[in-house]
C-alpha cells in the first residue's frame, strides 16, 4: 500500500512509497481506511526535530476514515464504521484517568515506540502511535472513535486534533469569560480555533496576532475583532487595554520568545494559555519576583485540557448548529501524492489546514 514516509529526522521532504505494510494486527487492534487526513504543525516540528519521533516514520495523526477489520476483544466496533482517529486514547484506568484527566494519560503515547508498519528494508513507525499519511493503518481499538454519518471524513479529521484542541483551550483550559479581551498569537488551523473558542464564550475583543497577511484576513471571517503583525501587538495592547495588558492570551506558536511575549501581553491577574507545542531544549525564562507580583496564570494546554471524546460531542454539535465554522478552514486540499505541497503550504504560511485526500 501507499504511504509517506520520512527516513531520517531533518528531512525536509516525505517521500511516498507502494511498499508500506501496515503491521500489529492482532486482539485489542483495528485496521482502518483512511480516508482523509489534516496536516498539522506538529507533524512539520516531528519531521525537523522538535518534537521526539523515532524514525523511518510516517506522519500524520489527524485522520478519519472506515473500520476495515476489527481484532478480537475489541467490543463496539465493527467493520464499516466510521471513525476518527484519536492520537491521544485514555486507557480509563491509570492515575490521571481515574481523576479525570484522561487527556493527560500515557498509554497512547507507549504506542510511539512500537513499529506499526513495515517495508522491506525494516520497520517503520507511525507518528504518535498512529501515522495516517498511508492508505491504511493499524491502531488499538481506543484510537478509533465512531462518527456519525453526517460528518464528513474531512471534518472528522479536522476535530481529531486541531479544532479540539483550539477550542477546548479557550472552553476548557482557560475558561474565557463573557466580555474579557483575548490575544491569539500563531492563527494556523489551532489558533483559528482558539479565536472560534473564544467568541464562543463571549470575548469582546479578540485580536489576532500572525505574521502572515492572509492568516490575519481569516482570522477575521472567524471570529477575531481585530488582526495585527506581530509587530503591531504592542500598540494593539496600549489601543485596547489602555496598556494594561489582555484579560486572556493564547500562545499557539510553541516557541519561547512568542511566550514570553505573550507573558509581556497579559494583564497582571491575567491568564496565559500555552496551545503551541515546542521543543524540550526552547526555555522561556521568568524571574521570580514577576511570578509573585503579577499573579498571572500561566496554564499550558494539553489537546484541549479535557475530556477529548466529549471534546469531539462538543464540536460536532457545534459545527452541526452552525456554531463554528469548520469546512471554512480547510483552504488546501491535496492527493497523498501531493503531500510535499501541503508541508510547503503550511511552512509559508499559506494554509490555516490542508486536507490530504487518501
Amino acid at each position: 500500500m501507499r504511504a509517506a514516509v520520512v527516513h531520517e529526522i531533518g528531512q525536509d521532504k516525505l517521500e511516498v512509497l507502494d511498499d508500506v505494510e501496515a503491521v500489529g494486527f492482532g486482539p485489542g487492534k483495528v485496521r482502518i481506511r483512511i480516508r482523509a487526513t489534516g496536516l498539522c504543525h506538529s507533524d512539520v516540528s516531528a519531521m525537523n526535530g522538535v518534537l521526539p519521533q523515532p524514525a523511518p516514520f510516517v506522519p500524520g495523526h489527524e485522520g478519519a476514515g472506515e473500520i476495515l477489520d476489527v481484532g478480537d476483544g475489541v467490543s463496539g466496533l465493527s467493520a464499516g464504521d466510521r471513525v476518527l482517529m484519536c492520537w491521544l486514547p485514555a486507557c480509563g484506568a491509570c492515575a490521571s484517568c481515574r481523576r479525570g484527566q484522561g487527556h493527560l494519560c500515557l498509554a497512547g503515547f507507549m504506542n510511539a515506540g512500537t513499529p506499526n508498519f513495515r517495508r522491506p528494508g525494516g520497520d517503520v513507525f507511525g507518528f504518535a502511535g498512529t501515522g495516517t499519511f498511508t492508505e491504511e493503518v493499524v491502531v488499538d481499538a481506543g484510537c478509533a472513535v465512531p462518527i456519525p454519518d453526517d460528518v464528513p471524513f474531512d471534518i472528522a479529521a479536522l476535530i481529531g486534533c486541531g479544532v479540539t484542541t483550539g477550542l477546548g483551550a479557550a472552553i476548557n483550559t482557560a475558561k474565557v469569560e463573557t466580555g474579557s479581551s483575548v490575544a491569539v498569537i500563531g492563527c494556523g488551523g489551532v489558533g483559528i480555533s482558539a479565536i472560534q473558542g473564544a467568541k464562543l464564550r463571549g470575548a469582546a475583543q479578540i485580536v489576532a496576532v500572525d505574521p502572515v497577511a492572509s492568516r490575519r484576513e481569516a482570522a477575521l471571517r472567524f471570529g477575531a475583532t481585530e488582526a495585527v503583525a506581530p509587530e503591531a501587538l504592542g500598540d494593539a495592547k496600549q489601543r485596547i487595554t489602555a496598556g494594561e495588558g489582555f484579560d486572556y492570551v493564547f500562545e499557539v506558536v510553541g516557541k519561547s520568545a512568542t511566550t514570553r511575549t505573550a507573558y509581556e501581553t497579559t494583564r497582571r491577574g491575567g491568564t496565559l494559555c500555552v496551545v503551541g507545542a515546542g521543543a524540550m531544549d526552547d526555555h522561556v525564562r521568568f524571574n521570580m519576583f514577576e511570578l509573585f507580583f503579577d499573579e498571572k496564570r500561566i496554564l499550558p494546554s494539553l489537546y484541549g485540557g479535557g475530556d477529548v471524546l466529549r471534546s469531539y460531542e462538543r464540536a460536532i454539535a457545534l459545527w452541526r448548529a452552525g456554531r463554528i465554522d469548520l469546512a471554512g478552514l480547510i483552504t488546501h486540499r491535496v492527493p497523498l501524492a501531493g503531500i510535499n505541497d501541503a508541508v510547503a503550504q503550511m511552512r509559508s504560511g499559506e494554509a490555516l489546514r490542508t486536507c490530504i485526500e487518501i
